[in-house]
């Protein structure tokens, strides 16, 4: 299968081009001038340069479905509203009217957790049908992009698949969030400040991630017109505290763990798990 990537030089995008050459796909990846993977890759795909609001009819022909990880300061600190909304919503489904006018008809795009945003706390498990109730800009944007995504799925009778994907983490991951900052400290010796550690996440690893978008490639289980949400999470909620503990024993860590040292952010969403199918 020919594939139309975005985000292929991002966390999970790398994962994702090295897997699906494994299972013999072609991909065919959207990046900004300059930008490289975060990860080395076993083969490279063929590269097409170019922001994500250009026009890329030409690179679309031939492909058969349209992978969209690409997100826009998905990360703290996020960009204002109006950015986010732009480049998450508005250049986003540009170039998905430009894949459907290039005669692609699946399109698996990739959802955030923090759309539910303070609705999450309502639930022990949150259902894909939960409402969204963000408050920060990226959040508010991601959620405005899967209603707008959802819509076009059902306007323009094509296979779309909305995987929101819950607490990631592993190799390639930005060197400031939690997992790659407890190893940083585990392997240097060094205590770990961190929060009280009551939040309750699914956590689940990147290589399963990426393994989601590469199995829901054919989307056959998508009928044309009905898209479908789809929670991507491992289905084995903990606490904050005990996924750090958990990888300071792995990594033999010498420093110690300091729970309470930091204080929540504001706003903290302390309960945020799904429902898996």
């Amino acid at each position: 299968m020919r594939i139309f990537l975005t985000g292929g030089t991002g966390f999970i995008g790398s994962h994702f081009i090295d897997q699906a050459h494994a299972a013999g796909h072609e991909v065919v990846a959207l990046r900004r001038p300059g930008s490289q993977p975060r990860l080395p890759l076993a083969k490279e795909p063929h590269w097409v340069d170019g922001e994500l609001d250009g026009d890329h009819t030409a690179a679309l022909q031939g492909c058969e479905v349209l992978v969209h990880l690409a997100s826009h300061t998905p990360n703290p600190p996020y960009d204002t509203l109006e950015r986010c909304l732009y480049w998450n919503v508005v250049a986003s489904v540009k170039l998905a009217e430009q894949a459907r006018a290039a005669g692609i008809s699946r399109f698996l795009v990739a959802g955030s957790c923090f759309e539910y945003g303070r609705a999450a706390e309502r639930y022990d498990a949150i259902p894909v049908d939960a409402p969204l109730e963000p408050v920060i800009s990226y959040p508010v944007s991601k959620a405005a992009a899967s209603v707008a995504f959802l819509a076009l799925g059902r306007q323009a009778g094509v296979r779309l698949q909305l995987s929101r994907i819950f607490q990631v983490y592993g190799e390639g991951e930005q060197a400031t969030r939690l997992w790659p900052s407890l190893r940083r400290a585990a392997l240097a010796g060094e205590d770990f400040p961190m929060s009280a550690g009551e939040q309750w996440r699914d956590f689940i690893a990147v290589q399963d991630v990426a393994a989601h978008f590469v199995q829901s490639l054919t989307c056959e289980h998508i009928a044309p017109g009905e898209p479908i949400v789809r929670h991507v999470a491992s289905g084995r909620p903990q606490r904050l505290i005990d996924f750090a503990q958990h990888w300071w024993r792995h990594w033999g860590a010498t420093g110690r763990l300091i729970p309470g040292a930091v204080p929540y952010r504001p706003g903290e969403v302390m309960r945020l798990v799904p429902q898996v199918d």
